[in-house]
C-alpha cells in the first residue's frame, strides 16, 4: 500500500480518532500526539491492514488504548470531558447561558461515571456510532454496550433531575 492509498483509507476517520483522543485527553495538543502516533502504528501495520475487517475499528481501539495508557501513566485522576460544540444558533442569549450550564452540569455528571461508560456515550451519542462499531472497539457484545450505555444515560438523567429540582418541593 502506497502513502496515497493509506491516505485514502484513513481520511475519513481521522477526524473521529482526534474526537475520541481530545474526549479522553482533554489537551488539544495531546489528542493531536495520540492521534499521530495511532496513524503511524497504522503506517506501521500498512501491509497487513487489508486482514482486517474494519481498519476503522482497529484505528478507535488503537486510540482508546493509547489514550488509556497516556491517562494511567501521567495523571490518571485528572480526566475530563469537554465538548464545545453545543450550540443552538437560533437560541436567545439566556437560552444559551442556561445550555452552556446545563452541558456543564452533564460533563460534570460524566465526570464521574466509570470509564468504559464514559466511552460508551461519548461513542454512541456524541460521534455517532453503531453499536456493532462500539462492540468493535471496547472488544463487547452489544447487549452489554446498550445495558451500560442505558445505565449511564439513568444516572446523568437522575442527577440533572435533582440537580433542576433543587430546593424545590
Amino acid at each position: 500500500m502506497n502513502q496515497n492509498e493509506f491516505m485514502q483509507l484513513v481520511n475519513p476517520f481521522k477526524d473521529k480518532l482526534f474526537r475520541v483522543a481530545k474526549r479522553l485527553l482533554v489537551s488539544t495538543e495531546e489528542a493531536e500526539d495520540a492521534t499521530q502516533e495511532v496513524l503511524v502504528k497504522l503506517w506501521d501495520r500498512n501491509e497487513i491492514l487489508d486482514e482486517y475487517k474494519s481498519v476503522e475499528a482497529l484505528a478507535m481501539t488503537m486510540t482508546k488504548n493509547y489514550c488509556l495508557d497516556q491517562l494511567k501513566s501521567k495523571r490518571a485522576g485528572n480526566i475530563k470531558i469537554v465538548h464545545n460544540n453545543f450550540t443552538d444558533r437560533e437560541a436567545s442569549l439566556q437560552q444559551k447561558a442556561e445550555d452552556t450550564d446545563t452541558w456543564k452540569w452533564v460533563e460534570k455528571i460524566m465526570n464521574n461515571l466509570p470509564e468504559q461508560q464514559k466511552l460508551i456515550v461519548q461513542m454512541r451519542d456524541i460521534e455517532e456510532m453503531e453499536f456493532e462499531e462500539i462492540g468493535k472497539v471496547l472488544e463487547m457484545n452489544e447487549q452489554a454496550i446498550r445495558t451500560a450505555l442505558s445505565r449511564a444515560r439513568k444516572v446523568i438523567r437522575e442527577k440533572m433531575i435533582k440537580t433542576h429540582h433543587y430546593g424545590i418541593g
